[in-house]
């Protein structure tokens, strides 16, 4: 039952709300004056306050501005007999949802009363939804690199300044994205995402600018783009390495001027974006490519972020490991499953080449696929429950020596194609050129090795 309190002097007034609210089936409160309306807010948590202007003691104004410094959220409708404009708008300007003048119309109160409460169910529910989209995109782990990766969040989302977001395919760079926009000024307003590998060449700068009505075949009508839709907020520009030199070219002159036209247009529209760019290339080595702008780069490397990959950071499998469980037994509605210790050993030594996200979509597929309440060992893919694959330099070469000379060349030679080509950004052909291989030949180890999956 929704509950109203009702701050008011005339004690004939709260008995005429108290049967009228009671028969709609609300539950009622009173207080006869601000300072004991302020008081029975703290205890009573009422879902909506009715505040009269004129009493004794502090007047409605001023107890309505206590109670929205206290409870920014709270939902208040003044009453007054003496109203005017003026106090009307003070009263809006405080925060109040609704102005009602007395003698009260019924009709008037209930359908003010209505009105406010669907206001505050919809508060609620986007709150809880922002919550839990918080939730879902959480940086989990407490590890020295995270550790440090978080305090740099917190010193650089507040500013103004472009950032870009560096890191191997999986590593998390979106969660680092949002976090910085979740922590800065402009958390209330749009988080508009872009993948640029995504949206064909012909189609990015419609995609990212938008088009008038006829612009090319198919606009049958005006759009707005990712820029507009981000207006105010942050747009996220991810693996833009792989952007377009043209398209880089006018993504400077935004950054650079803060307007743009759209497709097919020429009226001037300016913005304010905060842009965040996230890749997983060395854009120096595309810069010297002639693949990147030198320009764009150093505009967007105002604030860098490195994302560090999960084999860099194994105190925190376990952590995740438990957050995808839960996570996902919620979500596919299936019982709490654990990892016994010898699976959980094995996933912590696993070298992740997919990093966070390879592991995600493993626990998922343990999830449902698993019928027992413990994922043992024998659950776990052969990769990591047999094959101990070499680590990098940051820790021994092998786990455990395997059974035979062919096994031990194959771990090796997979593990070093893998880092090879991570050190090329997926590059095959300087990848080959660097080992001293055929680039026919490194593919057909690429494919042999199943090391293609290792980069989605």
């Amino acid at each position: 039952m929704e509950s109203i309190l009702i701050i008011d002097d005339e004690q004939t007034i709260c008995q005429s709300l108290e049967g009228i609210l009671e028969d709609e089936g609300f539950r009622t409160a009173f207080a006869a004056s601000g300072e004991e309306g302020l008081a029975m807010i703290q205890g009573e948590d009422p879902d909506l306050v009715l505040l009269d202007i004129w009493m004794p003691g502090i007047d409605g104004l001023e107890t309505l501005k206590r109670i929205k410094q206290a409870r920014p959220q709270q939902l208040v409708i003044m009453m007054s007999g003496h109203g005017s404009i003026e106090t009307a708008v003070k009263a809006t300007r405080l925060g109040a949802y609704d102005f009602i003048e007395k003698p009260l119309s019924l009709e008037k109160v209930l359908l003010s009363i209505q009105n406010a409460m669907k206001i505050g169910q919809l508060v609620a529910e986007n709150q809880a939804l922002k919550e839990k989209i918080s939730r879902d995109y959480e940086m989990i782990g407490e590890s020295p690199p995270i550790k440090q990766l978080k305090e740099q969040i917190k010193i650089a989302a507040p500013s103004s300044g472009w950032v870009l977001i560096t890191g191997e395919n999986g590593t998390g760079k979106e969660l680092v994205a949002r976090a910085i926009h979740n922590q800065s000024t402009r958390t209330q307003k749009p988080f508009v995402e872009v993948n640029c590998a995504a949206i064909p060449e012909e189609l990015i700068e419609s995609e990212l600018f938008g088009h008038e009505k006829g612009a090319f075949t198919g606009a049958t009508a005006a759009r707005k783009g990712k820029f507009d839709q981000a207006n105010g907020g942050t747009l996220f520009l991810d693996e833009i390495g792989d952007m377009s030199l043209k398209t880089q070219a006018k993504i400077l002159r935004i950054l650079q001027e803060h307007k743009f036209e759209r497709v097919g247009g020429n009226r001037t529209i300016e913005v304010n974006v905060r842009v965040i760019a996230a890749t997983n290339k060395n854009l120096e080595e595309e810069i010297k490519e002639g693949n990147f702008r030198e320009d764009l780069y150093f505009r967007l490397n105002v604030l860098p972020f490195v994302v560090p990959s999960l084999r860099s950071r194994k105190d925190d499998i376990p952590r995740l490991v438990k957050h995808f469980l839960q996570y996902f037994c919620s979500k596919e509605s299936r019982e709490i499953k654990n990892v016994s210790p010898e699976a959980l050993e094995a996933l912590t030594q696993y070298n992740w080449p997919g990093n966070v996200r390879e592991l995600k979509n493993l626990i998922e597929r343990l999830v449902i696929m698993t019928p027992s309440q413990v994922i043992g060992i024998n659950d776990l893919p052969h990769a990591i429950n047999q094959k101990k694959l070499p680590k990098t330099a940051e820790a021994p070469l092998l786990q455990e020596m395997p059974d035979s000379y062919r096994e031990a060349k194959e771990l090796f030679e997979r593990q070093f194609l893998l880092e090879k080509l991570k050190k090329h950004s997926w590059n095959i052909s300087r990848t080959a050129e660097e080992i001293g291989l055929e680039r026919s030949n490194l593919h057909r180890k690429i494919k042999a090795y199943g090391i293609e999956q290792a980069k989605a």
